[in-house]
């Protein structure tokens, strides 16, 4: 098990559901994500920090919807779908609520084997689903965050990114661990095809 930080400490304390909201929150405050939005698409949302942070930012007038193999507990003007993000019907019923979003989040980890290969393999094809998702999705101008693990096939997919956006960067929050190999790639100005 990992070691307790203070950030989840600090999640705990101002009643966010993990220490990843203040990932999302850095980002945000760094790149002015939410900027402008009224729709915000997140992918693996549970346990839903993230979707928490995205309807603090979007207020009541917002739409927020996440989606998650996991069922997660409701959150208050956010609407939930249990699906899994590489299965056409869990797309479409995330079209059913919403057809265009300014926002999608991407957050997605396998479950960890521990087998470096293995898993920076599974994490890339969830990052190149979010991506795949993000092109359907977003609207012109829209803004796609994904995390991606650094590795064999992290320059690759970085490249693909750069073709559909005008604006991309990659960070590493702080409130990421100094150990993990994730970095989030920003990334800004979709160009539809």
């Amino acid at each position: 098990m990992r070691r307790k930080d203070h950030y989840y400490y600090r999640a705990r304390r101002e009643g966010y559901r993990s220490r990843a909201a203040y990932k999302l929150k850095q980002l945000d405050e760094k790149f002015g994500i939410f900027r402008g939005a009224k729709a915000v698409l997140d992918l693996c949302c549970a346990p839903g920090g993230w979707l928490q942070v995205a309807r603090e930012e979007l207020g009541n007038e917002g739409v927020v919807v996440g989606v998650d193999i996991n069922k997660i507990s409701s959150i208050n003007g956010v609407t939930f779908i249990c699906g899994d993000i590489v299965k056409e019907e869990t797309l479409n019923r995330v079209l059913s609520v919403c057809e265009e979003f300014d926002v999608v989040l991407s957050d997605c980890s396998p479950n960890v084997s521990g087998i470096w290969s293995v898993d920076h393999e599974r994490q890339m094809f969830l990052a190149r689903a979010s991506l795949e998702i993000a092109k359907r999705v977003l609207k012109n101008g829209g803004t796609l965050v994904v995390k991606a693990f650094q590795g064999s096939e992290y320059a690759s997919f970085l490249s693909e990114v750069k073709q559909h956006f005008g604006f991309v960067r990659t960070t590493k929050p702080e409130a990421s661990r100094k150990t993990s190999a994730e970095m989030y790639i920003v990334a800004k100005n979709f160009r539809k095809c």
